[in-house]
């Protein structure tokens, strides 16, 4: 594998001490040995490829899953558990701009429908997956974005929503008391456990008859004929369709075409252990919902049900054990300067992983170009839970030649490349830099 950043970023650092781990045990699926044969081969066992997997498999497509590592290894295994609207970092009247009106409604719909999706998925497969929250709820960090937000939700009720709005002085009545000025609730979306998630997605899509392989790494893809055939170490899967699935976990030759069109970038989540009430009376903080602050370098939080708070944010530029320690150190005193009256709970779990980027800041959902039968989905911008598990259900249809029976936005067909190939990375810390002063 190619892929642009050290060896470390990909390896059982970053993710090592990952809460979701003690939660559940990980399914113990074969590992691919010999020759296999299906209809479709999805390279990576994430939400993206377990859910084109349950859906090509409800259809009758046989479909076989081939998951680096072991499953829930990757981000859809470790990261912060906010199903809700999101999946591009452009706003509305850019994607109007770039996209045309059509385009930027079909792909606003798209982001309410990924949300349904998993609460459907949740609810036709008895997933367990300790939901909570109503809603999403973001806290401006400055009296700036409080009018912006306050802004916003005019013109929500201009278009006939209802949304919510707290003013700085009603937000320690909400339980949402912390260093902010103003909060704006979006009724859709969810928080929940994304590897009892995940899992359940694997169990639904076994159950419907696809196969699911861990530690059978893609290292070569090649056209064969009609169709294709991927090698793993200890096997190779012949199939007529790929769906590429792997996300900030991609790499830059698989397929060739990739190279240059994502950009990996790591994010990094703590969590406290459970809080007692007087703790959470004493900073005043008691609301599950789940919540981020308006900075262009986010901050996301939640308490969960069990009483522990989850904090993260955008991860370090650089993958090493230093690195990693000084990023950890860096969010643990964010948690502290926001929630000042927690600088002595302990925090028990920490541990990092990328999410993706694209140039276009939208995902890709589509047909690979120039590779007949080749198909990918990745670049959910930080929030794979719900456009992941989307994006398998749009590249099932895909893959069966149908047009999707759910919103697919003009806006996710293209994905254009970053300047510098597999030095890209370069544009990075001027990028966070001038976020940084933004904020």
């Amino acid at each position: 594998m190619r892929r642009i950043f050290s060896d470390y970023a990909y390896g059982p650092g970053p993710r090592n001490n990952c809460w979701w781990d003690e939660t559940i045990a990980a399914p113990d699926w074969p590992v691919l040995q010999g020759d296999a044969v299906a209809d479709v081969a999805i390279i990576g066992g994430g939400f993206t490829g377990l859910s084109a997997a349950l859906h090509l498999a409800e259809s009758g497509v046989s479909a076989a899953v081939l998951e680096a590592e072991t499953p829930g290894w990757g981000a859809s295994g470790r990261n912060g558990g906010f199903c809700c609207l999101g999946g591009s970092k452009l706003s509305g009247s850019a994607m109007r701009r770039l996209f045309g009106s059509s385009a930027a409604d079909t792909y606003d719909a798209s982001e309410a429908a990924a949300v349904n999706l998993v609460r459907d998925l949740l609810d036709t497969h008895g997933i367990v997956a300790d939901t909570h929250s109503q809603g999403e709820t973001r806290l401006a960090h400055s009296d700036k974005a409080a009018r912006r937000l306050r802004a916003e939700a005019e013109m929500m009720r201009k278009a006939g929503q209802t949304p919510d709005f707290l003013t700085r002085e009603q937000l320690a009545g909400k339980g949402l008391n912390g260093s902010f000025h103003a909060a704006l609730t979006m009724p859709a979306g969810f928080a929940l456990n994304p590897r009892k998630y995940l899992f359940g997605l694997a169990g639904a899509a076994q159950k419907a008859g696809a196969e699911l392989y861990q530690r059978s790494a893609a290292h070569v893809v090649r056209q064969i004929g009609g169709g294709y055939e991927t090698e793993t170490d200890q096997g190779v899967l012949r199939t007529s369709k790929v769906v590429i699935a792997t996300n900030g976990y991609s790499s830059e030759d698989l397929p060739g075409w990739l190279a240059g069109r994502y950009m990996p970038a790591q994010s990094t989540v703590m969590v406290t252990r459970p809080l007692a009430e007087a703790e959470l009376q004493a900073q005043g903080w008691f609301s599950h919902q789940m919540a981020y602050d308006t900075r262009n370098l986010l901050h996301y939080f939640r308490l969960m049900p069990d009483k522990r708070f989850l904090f993260g944010m955008r991860g370090g530029l650089l993958a090493s054990p230093r690195a990693e320690a000084a990023i950890r150190y860096k969010l643990r005193q964010d948690f502290e300067a926001m929630f000042p009256a927690w600088s002595s709970v302990e925090t028990t779990h920490c541990w990092s992983g990328m999410v993706c980027l694209s140039r276009n800041l939208v995902p890709f959902i589509g047909p690979v170009p120039e590779h007949p039968g080749m198909f990918a989905g990745l670049c959910y911008h930080g929030n794979g839970v719900a456009m992941g598990s989307y994006a398998g259900r749009l590249l099932s249809d895909l893959v069966q030649g149908r047009t999707p029976g759910l919103p697919y936005s003009p806006a996710v067909r293209k994905m254009a490349r970053f300047p510098f190939g597999r030095a890209r990375r370069v544009v990075m810390p001027p990028a966070y830099a001038v976020l940084g002063l933004m904020d």
